[in-house]
């Protein structure tokens, strides 16, 4: 049994909350269409194998929980004792997804079923087992936090930045945005009423996807620098790499077309001058390096809401079949939407712990 550290870090719960919501959403999109069939809503429970299931289905209902009960048991580790969080951790697991089930009894896009139940509780059982063996890492004393704690600081705001970093990597797996085009609520301004104010024009647009790549890249290298003590440079680097990796992995998996499909002209200056703005920009003091994310972040919102809509994605989305990542896709969409309106406030509020060094 490991033994529980006199004080311990937030950002297990931050992870543990931030996945269970992003479970909750996606387990329930679009939630829309609620209705009671009038069928009992534990029927499910004693049915009989489903007819059509696929091994597809079957791995990712685990897979899908596996990081739940891993981040769960570090999370409840210092209250409890090692084997007594690793149960909680499961239980937790297996009554969300109880809940989740019973609750798409109301919803006509979903169908309960005792074996996705069976699949999620698995799945919560083997990640927390793994979070008894390897979860340690991310409470005080670990490896991994000692590596958050040296490049970063020890605050509560320094934690919920990190998670904004997962959750802007979560976004690149949107395959419908431009390059790092978060904030995208075009969607909801046309159902009041409002269109995209810009025409599409085939030789400006370019220029629009240039704005879009460089402000962003310009906000995240800057946001991301602001949180570190040391590895200004690097770290963002690599995160901006990552990015482009995630997405043309989503382009190719999700979308079955070129992965770098995004790397158009625009796209390729834009991301080109907002690293040299970055690169520029990171000798300035930290406060003005704030408020100029914050400024980039603003004018990448503006720009993708004043974008018109990309034909060349448009015609791809006509004929795109989301199949088994329909609810992953609303989840991506979500998140990619929100993403900014989390990282202003976030912005406003963080303040650097201790002398910053560029190396």
């Amino acid at each position: 049994m490991h033994p529980r550290p006199a004080s311990h870090s937030p950002l297990p719960l931050y992870l543990a909350a931030a996945y269970t919501l992003l479970v909750i959403y996606a387990s329930l999109h679009p939630f829309s269409g609620w209705r009671d069939s009038g069928a009992p809503v534990t029927a499910f429970l004693f049915a009989a194998w489903p007819r059509y299931w696929t091994g597809f289905d079957l791995f990712t209902n685990v897979l899908a929980y596996l990081p739940l009960g891993f981040i769960w048991v570090p999370t409840l580790l210092p209250r409890q004792g090692l084997w007594p969080a690793v149960l909680l951790a499961s239980l937790l697991g297996a009554c969300l997804s109880l809940s989740l089930e019973t609750l798409q009894n109301f919803l006509p896009t979903r169908v309960s079923s005792n074996l996705d139940l069976g699949c999620n509780s698995l799945g919560a059982l083997l990640g927390a087992l793994a979070g008894a063996r390897w979860g340690a890492l991310l409470l005080d004393g670990g490896h991994l936090h000692a590596m958050i704690r040296r490049r970063i600081g020890g605050s509560a705001m320094a934690d919920a930045g990190l998670v904004l970093l997962g959750l802007w990597l979560l976004t690149q797996l949107n395959p419908e945005i431009l390059l790092f085009g978060n904030g995208d609520l075009r969607g909801l301004l046309r159902s009041v009423g409002l269109q995209a104010p810009l025409p599409y024009i085939a030789e400006q647009f370019p220029l629009v996807e240039a704005g879009v790549a460089a402000s962003n890249t310009l906000a995240l290298g800057l946001l991301f620098g602001c949180l570190l003590r040391t590895g200004r440079y690097l770290f963002p680097a690599a995160l901006i790499v990552t990015a482009l990796l995630v997405k043309s992995f989503s382009l190719m998996l999700l979308m079955s077309t070129a992965g770098l499909s995004w790397a158009t002209s625009g796209s390729l200056a834009g991301l080109t001058a907002g690293t040299l703005l970055w690169l520029a920009a990171s000798r300035l003091p930290g406060p003005i390096r704030q408020a100029l994310a914050a400024l980039s972040l603003m004018l990448a919102t503006a720009l993708v809401n004043l974008a018109p809509e990309n034909p060349y994605y448009t015609a791809i989305l006509q004929v795109w079949h989301q199949g088994h990542f329909l609810n992953f896709n609303g989840l991506t969409r979500l998140t990619s939407a929100l993403w900014p309106f989390l990282a202003l406030p976030w912005l406003m509020l963080f303040r650097q712990e201790t002398t910053e060094h560029p190396a």
